[in-house]
């Protein structure tokens, strides 16, 4: 399994809902890699690399403190791979710029960036990077969330096409491996502000990292239903963040139906569902503060993980760039009559 974050800011609970717990639980079962994405990151931080070089070590702490096992997990900092970007430039032969222009989560960010018609290359051709990324892994399992299934399906267009011009490797297998998508059991979570996304860069998300005063702030301030002035007014559920966030976090199914039909017919305050939802969440990140605490001890080792993991990731990355450059007859041997 292959999954990463960019390093553009501290992971927040729309993260842990679209996949950090789905990376969790994989561990038990699955090789798993995480990609520290510094390389893509600069895609829209070329201008402010140093931004990414001071998020690595939070995320890291972020991704323990989640419950992702070193001794099971390996992670990998993309810049340190530069196989990467060699099987990019391949594979940037299968993908069209008419797809990658299509894609809609391109667009989508070329939109919110106000890129128009100065995006930088890099950050247009990203999905063929991720491409690289997945496959570069063997990455049999990746885990995304909706907005991410166009990226998961161009990965499985490139590699039906690359092994179907270039044929097997020696072994008798397909040179590269097409991924699954593993849907988050959670819907993408709305901003706290009730805007569609969470995102690092909206201002609209609550972290992993954050201390309960923070939390609590955050979640008492959020959006709800405008139009519900009064806790004996009927609400509206539907688009009303604090009930997304419920269903994403709360174990409790029957409860928050309850909470829901109670707020519908009136007489259910927003303060009172709030406050629920700070127990949930604090529940929730409660260990993952003090896990992250814990290791918040050591940096040192910390990133001594993150180098070796580095080191095991480029030796996969290797192995698989070996057999891509034999299939595209580049090699010495391959070159032989």
């Amino acid at each position: 399994m292959l999954t990463g974050d960019r390093p553009t800011g501290r992971l927040h609970l729309g993260h842990l809902a679209g996949s950090l717990r789905s990376r969790v639980a994989l561990q038990d079962s699955h090789e798993v890699f995480v990609l520290v994405a510094d390389v893509q990151g600069l895609t829209d931080h070329f201008d402010r690399p140093d931004v990414l070089r001071r998020n690595i070590p939070g995320v890291m702490l972020d991704y323990l403190g989640a419950g992702l096992d070193p001794a099971r997990v390996t992670f990998v900092r993309q810049s340190g791979v530069p196989e990467l970007t060699e099987l990019t430039v391949y594979l940037l032969n299968l993908v069209t710029v008419s797809k990658l222009r299509q894609n809609p989560t391109v667009k989508t960010e070329i939109a919110q960036k106000g890129f128009g018609e100065s995006v930088p290359a890099g950050f247009f051709i990203y999905p063929a990077a991720q491409v690289a990324d997945i496959t570069a892994f063997g990455a049999q399992v990746v885990p995304v969330g909706e907005d991410q299934l166009p990226m998961l399906e161009l990965t499985r267009e490139v590699v039906r096409r690359f092994n179907g011009l270039y044929g097997q490797a020696a072994d008798g297998t397909d040179v590269l491996v097409e991924p699954q998508a593993l849907l988050s059991a959670s819907p993408r979570l709305p901003g706290l502000d009730g805007h569609a996304k969470m995102g690092k860069s909206l201002g609209n998300a609550a972290y992993l990292s954050d201390p309960p005063d923070e939390l609590r702030r955050r979640v008492m301030g959020m959006f709800t239903d405008p139009a519900h002035l009064r806790a004996s007014d009927p609400g509206q559920v539907e688009g009303n963040p604090v009930f997304a966030y419920l269903d994403a976090f709360d174990p409790d199914a029957a409860r928050v139906q309850a909470m829901k039909d109670h707020y519908r017919a009136g007489g259910l305050g927003d303060v009172k569902v709030k406050r629920h939802l700070l127990d949930v969440l604090d529940a929730e990140l409660t260990p993952i503060r003090e896990r992250r605490a814990a290791y918040a001890q050591d940096p040192q080792a910390v990133m001594t993980l993150l180098r070796e993991g580095t080191q095991r990731g480029r030796e996969v990355a290797a192995h698989t760039l070996a057999q891509v450059r034999a299939a595209l007859h580049l090699t010495e041997a391959a070159a032989r009559p």
